[in-house]
């Protein structure tokens, strides 16, 4: 039965394929092109660049770059099953820097074996088209390229070619995919048969009262699949407003109560008078005490005007900072992320009017905006909801000394009061 489903070939390379899939995978690929083939009037013969360009929902030059790693380059107009298998055999299971290198060329759209700029630009339009036509994730999905260009932004291109012009190099393209890992999911999984928890293709849905604006909201749905391709698919399907600074007002406490009330990680968002966009997930509640917590799910992000993703490294665990009312300068009220005390990799002031962000070792990030010293001019904190889950908490009042019984609580830790075994 199995061979009856995934048919043997004489082809070398394919059998060398044939067997990076276990038993139950070939027989879904062979399944799936008989379906692809039917439907392109070549029942189990061939697959038409049309349906194949459809079903996948790729489209532009990275489909066709696609197609012609697909058929070696034939032109032929038929994919047939070994094509299939043995790119994806390529794609999927080979080590990770084969892996890599096979990505590397297909993002060469032009095939001249130059990585430029313009390739780049090629790509991040198929890929936009492919991740914001599908489905409804909020209006305005047209193409930007504005925010295209917050993703070419982290891009660097060492390589020197004939003339003046500079390539991406093998190195550059690694480190661009480290920096933008939704970008790398979604070229990762196009030979994924697309469902909606295809890796690279989810974008969180954005909840906030209908009485804001989506023009009032730094948070746009590029930005939210961008910061979404760092965490899990289970954090990436909803996220709820629950702070932001031009209702709430720039306040310590009522951020603090509105963020609480929600039980899992946040991204805190800023947007600061110099017109940079940048941010950090808190992989934990925001808890008021005197020294870092938090564990190693959280990280760092710009949005503008460079889009990147700065996840811990290792050296330390200064993660997460939340103090409030401490009369010592080695402990300063605000929140936090990454670095040391009174040096951070980002810092808010307990008064939201002011904070710094510099260069930390926690994330291997930089200053994430034009200078060290930050001026918010717009906050917003949102977080993440898992779909299933009940939240039974009453709506309380926000910002207020006796809202919650857990703020108390948190309080009576800080001046050693609360039981030590919490």
């Amino acid at each position: 039965m199995g061979n009856a489903q995934s048919p043997t070939s004489k082809n070398p390379r394919s059998e060398r394929a044939r067997r990076a899939f276990s038993k139950k995978e070939l027989e879904d690929l062979h399944a799936l092109f008989v379906s692809l083939s039917a439907q392109s009037q070549s029942p189990s013969k061939a697959i038409s660049p049309s349906v194949f360009q459809s079903y996948f929902n790729i489209h532009g030059p990275l489909a066709d770059r696609l197609l012609d790693l697909l058929t070696q380059n034939r032109r032929d107009s038929m994919i047939t099953y070994d094509d299939l298998l043995i790119t994806k055999a390529t794609y999927e299971k080979e080590t990770a820097g084969e892996i890599e290198e096979f990505i590397y060329q297909l993002c060469d759209v032009t095939g001249d074996g130059v990585l430029s700029r313009s390739d780049l630009e090629a790509v991040l339009a198929s890929i936009h088209d492919a991740v914001f036509s599908a489905g409804d994730v909020g209006s305005g999905s047209s193409l930007d390229r504005d925010v295209l260009q917050v993703f070419l932004n982290a891009a660097t291109f060492s390589k020197q070619g004939e003339g003046e012009e500079y390539s991406m190099s093998f190195g550059d393209f690694k480190n661009w995919c480290a920096l933008l890992p939704s970008l790398r999911k979604a070229l990762g999984s196009l030979l994924t048969p697309p469902d909606p928890g295809r890796p690279g293709f989810q974008v969180p849905q954005l909840q906030y009262p209908e009485n804001i604006s989506s023009d009032m909201l730094i948070m746009r749905k590029e930005y939210a699949w961008h910061i979404g391709g760092a965490l899990s698919q289970s954090d990436t399907e909803e996220w709820k407003l629950l702070y932001h600074s031009a209702i709430n007002g720039l306040s310590f406490n009522t951020f603090m109560g509105n963020v609480v009330s929600g039980d899992g990680p946040t991204i805190l968002v800023i947007k600061d008078t110099e017109g940079y966009i940048y941010g950090g997930y808190a992989s934990q509640q925001w808890d008021r005490q005197s020294t870092f917590y938090g564990d190693m799910r959280s990280f760092l992000f710009q949005l503008y005007p460079r889009a990147s993703i700065f996840r811990p490294t290792g050296a330390n665990t200064n993660l997460q900072w939340c103090a409030v009312n401490f009369s010592s300068d080695s402990i300063p009220n605000g929140i936090g992320f990454g670095g040391r005390a009174n040096h951070f990799g980002l810092f808010l002031s307990a008064n939201f009017d002011q904070g710094h962000t510099f260069a930390c070792t926690t994330f291997n990030s930089p200053c994430l905006s034009k200078s060290s010293r930050i001026h918010p001019e717009v906050i917003e904190c949102w977080g993440t909801v898992v779909k299933g889950v009940q939240n039974e908490k009453a709506d309380l009042v926000k910002g207020t000394v006796l809202e919650r019984f857990k703020e108390d609580r948190n309080m009576l830790k800080m001046v050693g009061l609360a039981n030590s075994s919490e």
